[in-house]
């Protein structure tokens, strides 16, 4: 393994490697001039530390990513995302060296090098068995199970891994697995409980009762939730099922915009792709179609699917439909306690809201501190600006006498002459 790792590293850079990692068919293609606005914004100097313009980068993603630019780009949404938030969320891994957790050996290697297989088995970069891809995929996964011991690895991680392996070198696809499981938040939907999942398939549920009732309805006559058929797009990012120009952009957006993204493609693909599905009329050939059928529509109504995703705003409804799941499972709790447990519960809960309260009133302290400091901080500047005026002007002043009254002495030395001297200004002419 050793040996494979070092023949590895050597073949990284190759560029015929590079172009049979890139080998898909995108469905947006980028015309020139956005491709030129993305090589601006990359190849800017100090590019990680400057905060772009919120609307131009949305707009540039809908309006396409070049395939060969991809990775970079991924990784500039990503330094964006980070100069956006600049405390991290509390759960943040240990910062241990990728190569040093290489060095390390995983209890997960097993349920790993059975999936390294089924993961991209058509791809020319993970076809060959423990091949260049195979060999950095397992790596990846790997690194981060021994990262993660809460969720180790869990099967959907490998595609996750895989898209990003596809576009950009190894230890860099370990980096952006890690900022999007713990920045983007999408580690909690891998958990062991999969209570996230879950919740996630109760969010997809009610949103297609708001937008497409009919379709709805219609899943619902024939018992089809769902868990049936959408857990693979979340768990996957869409990668298990759908072409690789259509992840790629999924994946776009996902550095854009997060979690709420994966919830837009499904809501997104299952609206524009109703009429199809309200034909069926059993649940083995609306579930198959929606499987099997439906990844494989084309170009055109993938790219129609993706343009939808860019006009939809639904993070309040995903946030009300969460609230909603967890009051549901608590009237379900409750419907089975007798009295002194449900007494025993409110008292827990009160107390963990005390405890909530606690700490967000510590948090309103030390930001009222900090407004406090900025406060005092601008008070000052606004005071050093002010005295700076004054000298200024005071200079301005002092330049303005100065000038008349060398003008004046020009003027008596001319008449003592007999030949008056030029002025500043005929001087200046005169050049």
């Amino acid at each position: 393994m050793e040996k494979e790792n070092q023949k590895l590293q050597a073949s990284e850079n190759n560029l015929q490697n590079r172009r049979l990692k890139l080998d898909y068919e995108e469905i947006t293609p980028c015309l020139k001039d956005v491709t030129l606005i993305w090589e601006k914004m990359l190849s800017t100097p100090g590019r990680s530390k400057i905060k772009f313009d919120v609307e131009k980068i949305h707009s540039a993603v809908a309006q396409g990513v070049p395939r060969h630019h991809r990775g970079e780009i991924w990784k500039f949404l990503a330094e964006q995302y980070h100069l956006k938030h600049q405390f991290p969320s509390k759960q943040q891994p240990k910062d241990t060296p990728y190569k040093e957790l290489l060095k390390q050996l995983t209890s997960q290697q097993h349920a790993i090098l059975i999936d390294l297989g089924r993961t991209f088995p058509t791809h020319p970069y993970f076809s060959a068995q423990l091949g260049a891809g195979q060999l950095s995929l397992y790596n990846i996964l790997k690194a981060y199970s021994l990262l993660d011991q809460e969720v180790g690895y869990c099967q959907g991680l490998s595609f996750v891994a895989g898209v990003l392996l596809l576009h950009m070198s190894e230890e860099d696809a370990f980096k952006m697995l890690k900022f999007l499981m713990f920045d983007m938040g999408l580690r909690k939907q891998y958990r062991p409980d999969m209570t996230i999942l879950q919740i996630q398939m109760y969010q997809l549920s009610r949103l297609l009762h708001d937008y497409h009732r009919d379709l709805y309805s219609h899943l619902e006559e024939h018992e089809i939730g769902p868990s049936l058929y959408a857990a693979p797009w979340f768990l996957t990012m869409f990668a298990s099922q759908f072409p690789l120009g259509f992840v790629s952009r999924v994946f776009d957006m996902l550095f854009l915009q997060g979690s709420e993204a994966i919830f837009k493609v499904a809501l997104s693909l299952l609206g524009s792709h109703k009429p199809l599905i309200l034909q069926h009329e059993n649940l083995e050939t609306i579930v198959d179609f929606i499987k099997s059928t439906l990844p494989n529509l084309g170009l055109v109504q993938m790219e129609k699917t993706i343009s939808q995703v860019f006009e939809m705003d639904i993070a309040k409804q995903l946030q009300a439909y969460e609230v909603e799941y967890h009051v549901l499972q608590d009237e379900l709790i409750d419907s089975s306690l007798n009295d002194n447990q449900r007494l025993d519960k409110l008292e827990k809960a009160n107390s963990s809201l005390r405890k909530q309260n606690f700490d967000l009133l510590e948090e309103l302290q030390v930001a009222n501190g900090k407004i406090q400091n900025l406060e005092a901080t601008v008070e000052v500047l606004l005071t050093s600006e002010g005295k700076l005026k004054q000298a200024i002007l005071t200079l301005e002043q002092e330049r303005a006498a100065l000038l008349k009254a060398l003008e004046e002495m020009q003027k008596k030395i001319g008449d003592t002459d007999g030949n008056p001297l030029l002025t500043r200004q005929e001087h200046m002419d005169a050049d």
